[in-house]
């Protein structure tokens, strides 16, 4: 499970994932995503099987610092699906990754406390939370009781309706406001602070403008004194500007965002594609660190 730890030579806390030690501000995190569902916006029923899903790890395994895997979509107009076909899916691939990466750290991207508790036990890190234990307040019970860090992330409603007329006064002040109390009610669950993470929910919830402007403003979630996880990786936002309807065609631009994103202090990036992403991140650590 996780664990904090603080570098001697920085002073930043960290956590400590597997065999390896995660410095903030020493460097960006990549987390890569593998989708095990049938209708994710981006890569939906690509990597169902098996061995679909455990090639994509081994071909991500070499640069990715966790494996995110997710068992339900989240896109916008998604339909929910029970713990039971979620854990369906991800338990195998979870058991399978585990056995043949036995240090390389896997979040499990999910709403329910029962599926967070079954792939911890089952050999995931870390709880990535859309809903920032809103949907199912039980799911922070769970990180605290296993020692499991917390990604907590902004959403306006939820993915069956986000996409509906987001509507903000001050979306940075509004987003911020959202997490602060996300942290304060993991805390008071017994998350120590320095395993939250947060997200402020690039695509969730959120117009062209919205997403432009929380980009522009990343640095002000610093102040929220927790690592920030950023994922932008293909998503619509970045298809409107470039004029790109299909996903797969939006690397540069999850490039230009990711770079951005690491300007403005995000310390792990959520991507689909790791391996040039990897480049973009040494290279923006380079500028900007």
């Amino acid at each position: 499970m996780g664990m904090a730890k603080k570098s001697a030579e920085s002073g930043a806390l960290g956590w400590h994932l597997r065999d390896r030690l995660w410095v903030w501000g020493d460097r960006t995190f990549l987390m890569g995503i593998l989708n095990v569902t049938p209708d994710s916006f981006s890569d939906g029923g690509r990597f169902v099987s098996q061995g679909a899903a455990l090639s994509q790890v081994r071909a991500m395994a070499g640069v990715i610092d966790i494996l995110d895997v997710g068992g339900e979509s989240t896109r916008p107009g998604a339909q929910a699906v029970d713990a039971a076909t979620e854990l369906a899916r991800v338990l195998p691939i979870i058991t399978l990754v585990r056995a043949e990466f036995p240090q390389l750290p896997i979040s499990i991207d999910t709403m329910k406390s029962g599926v967070a508790a079954a792939a911890l036990r089952a050999g995931a890190d870390v709880v990535n939370d859309v809903s920032a234990g809103r949907h199912d307040p039980l799911i922070l019970e769970v990180a605290a009781e296993l020692g499991a860090p917390v990604v907590l992330m902004h959403m306006q409603g939820e993915p069956r309706t986000m996409q509906q007329q987001p509507t903000y006064g001050d979306v940075v002040a509004e987003v911020y406001e959202f997490l602060e109390l996300a942290i304060a009610r993991a805390m008071a669950a017994g998350i120590p602070r320095d395993r939250i993470a947060v997200d402020v929910g690039i695509g969730f919830g959120k117009s062209l403008g919205h997403n432009l402007t929380l980009l522009r403003h990343l640095s002000a979630f610093r102040q929220l004194n927790c690592p920030i996880l950023t994922g932008v990786s293909r998503k619509s936002f970045i298809g409107t500007l470039c004029q790109h309807p299909n996903p797969q065609d939006r690397l540069w631009g999850t490039a230009a965002a990711c770079t951005a994103a690491i300007a403005g202090g995000s310390d792990i990036l959520r991507v689909h594609d790791p391996l040039p992403l990897w480049d973009v991140c040494r290279v923006s650590d380079a500028l900007f660190r």
